[in-house]
């Protein structure tokens, strides 16, 4: 049975969906990213949202979300506090932050079973990964239902990414899609040859923007910082993808267009497998 996109958008999702946002290179916007579609799902679509920093070595998150000096954090989670008192509210999100200088020893492989507590009360948790090939970036891949992984277009990041993608693989955690970062036209690689070298779904392209710099240095995330830019915009899709809404566009245009973009085309797929992991 279809239903229109807006009795859609007010539906609470008994999903509890966990999100994992990697990169194998730092400085590629992943956690701008995190934060970014956390509130826009929250402010935007109503979802309640659970972020967690899951960067356990050099945790950030909280700076981007104006957390600056927790009592409690997710190093406290591992090491056996109970996980509702490391809960920050901040910009309609709950947020679960790090301590950047913690000196205790945890064991990341613990991040499933303790967001798994409280996964349910959620529709979608959020996690802001290690960007390094370790055991922080195989904790959040092991807790997540759903990978995406955020690249900047150029060989390095991308061989990186390549690399990530294996791990998850391995893991039988396959990235769902990339999230191409920071794209600044002539001299990046291309979508489709990103695609190809990876076999993963480009699912959404940022361009460039010093809003992701000015929203960092105000500790407000892009969309409720800038409000509509190029890059809030291609949030907003992204989250109508995991949402299982088409896009604002006509979407069913798109997917006979031989002119669509092809993360256009890998959106409306997305979307349509979203709407049946939620509705079937």
């Amino acid at each position: 049975m279809h239903m229109p996109s807006h009795v859609l958008a007010e539906m609470e999702f008994d999903m509890g969906k966990t999100l994992g946002f990697i990169s194998l290179k730092g400085g590629v916007g992943k956690t701008t990213i995190s934060a970014a579609v956390a509130t826009h799902l929250a402010n935007t679509y109503h979802k309640k949202i659970l972020v967690v920093d899951a960067n356990f070595s050099a945790p950030n998150l909280g700076l981007h979300m104006d957390i600056v000096s927790p009592q409690k954090t997710i190093h406290d989670v591992l090491n056996g506090e109970a996980i509702s008192s490391a809960i920050h509210l901040q910009y309609g999100v709950d947020v679960i932050p790090g301590n950047f200088l913690n000196n205790k020893e945890l064991n990341p492989m613990l991040l499933k079973d303790r967001i798994g507590h409280i996964k349910n009360d959620y529709d979608f948790v959020i996690l802001d990964s290690s960007p390094s090939l370790n055991e922080e970036m195989l904790a959040t891949i092991i807790a997540s239902d759903h990978i995406f992984a955020v690249s900047t277009p150029d060989y390095p990041t991308l061989s990186c990414t390549i690399r990530a993608a294996q791990l998850a693989k391995q893991r039988h955690r396959p990235i769902e899609g990339i999230i191409v970062n920071q794209s600044r036209g002539s001299y990046d690689i291309n979508v489709e040859e990103i695609q190809e070298s990876t076999g993963i779904p480009v699912v959404a392209k940022i361009k460039y923007d010093d809003v992701q710099h000015m929203a960092l240095h105000e500790r407000v995330p892009a969309p409720l910082f800038a409000g509509k830019t190029p890059m809030t915009n291609e949030i907003d899709r992204f989250c109508r993808a995991i949402l299982g809404l088409p896009e604002r566009r006509s979407w069913f245009g798109s997917l006979f267009n031989k002119d669509a973009k092809l993360e256009v085309v890998n959106r409306a797929l997305m979307a349509k497998s979203f709407y049946k992991s939620v509705f079937s």
